[in-house]
């Protein structure tokens, strides 16, 4: 009977004690997932503070606005993943510009990991490209703030924004990743990332700002995130899929710069077109709260086709606003910006006299550190860097201190705002800011210290201070040699600099910089001279828009004249007039819709020579009329050519009534059919 209760006895004691442990290991593990839900709340509502709203410098302070006031949704698009540009970013914008209306399927910024209705299959990793100031960081802040106000993708439990601006400054330290997270986001010391009950993100912003040898080859292969290696290896190895494979990687990059992602490490690429037009009026809308000033704006803009086309960069319309809001509403009346040189001349002075309101009245300091920010912008532009370090602007006596004060011109960032790694990363507003203050600096180096910016014995032409003209072909030239086209904006501001109305509206700003008499026809005609060397339509065009600046448009006024008079093919084109007809029809948009080419075949002009010259408006055109143009194989050549083009957007083409059809241009055109490219839907 002892030995029975005993056993009872002991039976209760384990069943207590096993009830026991139980109580408290739940109550652990809701004392557990209790404060691992605050720390998730606590991350999430911490990145809401930093992304919720953006900073402008447009009055006496850095103003923030929120995002979601005056946030317009852009133009996304997924694209051809070997589609890699190298042009100059503004030709890109002014292409793209034409290309308001495609067939292309529009994706949202918070869909970016979703597949098309079409597609069937899972994506892990995305390559989001666009020209810089595009709206690509703008575009990941506002999926950041929608995440964490709980209003999409809330299948994703972390997201972690790693600008690649910031990873740089850790670039020579050896950790694992939890160590790189740790350091960025010490809250997640508490949070076990690498469990399957986390899903993750990934944001790597600004590949093209990366100063990391990523090495995509290398055999090192990491799987562990606690082991600790370089943090180009970690990188790689998480992009590739080697290390954390369950997690979700976003990078965005400028076009140039793409290519350093392998394709078979990207699920899809997608491109940022920018503002639409309709998306132009909304954002200037939501952007000026009195409409009539806005209507103003919008219809000035308008008129200056090649300022409308750069309204295409959100940037840009931030530019335009900061300048015409200011000029508009002042009582007195001042010239309105019509070209890109005045606009940015404008932005220019508006921004250092929001230095001059906080701080102190204008001295000769100006001039220097106007100065030192130009040369800082031309020796990392011909590098062809876009972000600056503490060393780059001690390289070009510029005192860091200093460089805050200027913080509308060259913004200064202090990432401990985010909660990241400790350190300060420059950069100018937009690329094309430091275009314009690259081209100040080379002017006022000529005309201020007889000093030619680019190497040393180049050209062996001595420059003369009254020989301004000398300087500006110089830099034609060395434009012109440029395989990138990297020196097209800059020319454009320097051939506009040189203009006597700029330099009056300079010398406001830089008290002591000399005029020069120049005489802007000589450089016109040499402009002229250098179309007619057979170059590239690209590089014709953009000395078409240099001709703008210089307020000079005889040629396109040649052109126009042509093109309505009724001796359209009958009159012998110059390899300059050629150039501007392409200009004329590419901004046209009726030409753009339906071109009929019989009008410019002529005794004058053969077919094969008008598919040749006008191939870049043939693959931009949607209906292409070529009836009764008798086409012989070169002709054909120049045709199929333009519809292998990536992307053509030619859908309509007619081929009726030329008899001399032979079987080789048939044979061409049937190639090109069987081009998965090529997106023509009716032939005839």
């Amino acid at each position: 009977m002892c030995l029975k209760m005993q056993t009872q006895t002991l039976t209760l004691f384990y069943s207590y004690r096993y009830l026991c442990n139980n109580m408290i290991y739940s109550f652990l593990l809701y004392s557990h997932e209790s404060n691992l839900a605050e720390v998730l709340n606590t991350f999430r509502s911490n990145l809401r503070k930093k992304f919720e709203c953006l900073y402008e410098v447009t009055s006496n302070k850095r103003n923030p606005t929120l995002l979601n006031e005056i946030y317009t949704e852009l133009y996304i698009t997924e694209s051809e993943s070997g589609e890699i540009s190298n042009e100059h970013e503004v030709r890109q914008i002014e292409t793209q510009s034409r290309r308001t209306t495609t067939e292309e399927t529009p994706i949202k910024c918070n869909d970016i990991f979703k597949p098309l209705p079409e597609q069937d299959k899972h994506i892990r990793s995305v390559l989001t490209k666009g020209v810089a100031g595009i709206g690509k960081t703008v575009s990941v802040q506002k999926f950041i703030l929608d995440w964490a106000e709980e209003k999409e993708n809330q299948d994703v439990h972390l997201i972690f924004p790693l600008p690649f601006r910031e990873i740089n400054l850790i670039k020579n330290k050896t950790l694992s990743l939890l160590d790189l997270l740790h350091l960025f986001f010490p809250q997640t010391k508490e949070i076990n990332i690498s469990s399957k009950r986390y899903k993750v993100l990934f944001i790597f912003d600004g590949l093209d700002e990366c100063r990391l040898s990523l090495d995509f080859h290398s055999s090192v292969r990491l799987c562990d995130v606690s082991e600790s290696t370089s943090v180009d290896v970690m990188l790689t190895n998480l992009i590739k899929g080697n290390l954390f494979p369950s997690a979700l990687i976003w990078i965005t990059s400028r076009p140039a710069a793409a290519d350093l992602i392998p394709s078979e490490c990207v699920d899809r690429v997608t491109e940022v077109r920018g503002f639409s037009d309709p998306q132009k009026k909304e954002y200037f809308r939501k952007r000026i709260r009195n409409k009539r000033l806005a209507n103003r704006i919008i219809s000035h803009l308008k008129i200056s086709r090649s300022l409308y086309i750069m309204c295409h960069i959100p940037v840009f319309c931030w530019i335009s606003v900061t300048v015409l809001e200011r000029i508009l509403s002042e009582a007195e009346r001042r010239e309105i910006p019509k070209t890109l040189t005045q606009m940015y001349t404008h932005f220019l002075i508006i921004q250092t006299n929001i230095k001059h309101q906080k701080d102190y009245r204008k001295t000769d300091k100006d001039k220097e550190i106007i100065f030192k920010l130009g040369k800082l912008a031309f020796e990392q532009l011909v590098k062809g860097n876009l972000i600056f370090y503490d060393e780059d602007l001690r390289e070009c006596g510029i005192d860091v201190a200093e460089a805050s004060v200027y913080s509308g011109l060259c913004t200064q960032i202090f990432r401990e705002e985010f909660g990241l790694y400790q350190g300060k990363v420059y950069c100018f507003v937009h690329l094309s800011i430091q275009e314009h203050l690259a081209a100040l600096y080379a002017h006022i180096s000529f005309t201020n210290n007889n000093r030619y910016v680019f190497k040393p014995g180049r050209f062996s032409i001595t420059l003369k201070q009254d020989s301004l003209y000398e300087l500006n072909h110089r830099a034609v030239d060395e434009s012109l040699q440029s395989k990138n086209g990297h020196l097209d904006l800059f020319l454009r501001f320097l051939l506009g600099l040189s203009l006597e109305s700029n330099q009056i509206l300079l010398q406001d700003l830089l008290t002591q910089m000399r005029r020069c008499s120049y005489k802007k026809e000589k450089t016109v005609k040499y402009i002229k001279e250098k179309m007619n060397e057979n170059l590239s339509t690209e590089k014709s065009i953009n000395l078409i828009h240099c001709l703008n600046e210089l307020g000079d448009d005889s040629l396109l006024q040649e052109i126009q004249h042509y093109v309505t008079s009724s001796s359209v093919g009958e009159t012998k084109l110059s390899s300059s007039q050629w150039a501007a007809l392409v200009f004329v029809l590419l901004m046209s948009e009726q030409h753009l819709n339906e071109l009929d080419l019989k009008s410019f075949i002529g005794d004058a002009n053969t077919a094969e020579e008008v598919l040749v010259r006008l191939q870049l408006v043939i693959k931009e055109t949607k209906k292409l009329q070529l009836r009764c143009c008798n086409i012989t194989d070169e002709g054909f050549d120049a045709l199929t050519s333009a519809l292998r083009s990536n992307p053509s957007h030619l859908r309509h083409l007619d081929l009726s009534y030329n008899d001399d059809l032979r079987d080789s241009g048939v044979k061409l055109i049937s190639d090109v059919l069987k081009n998965p490219d090529c997106k023509l839907k009716i032939l005839k």
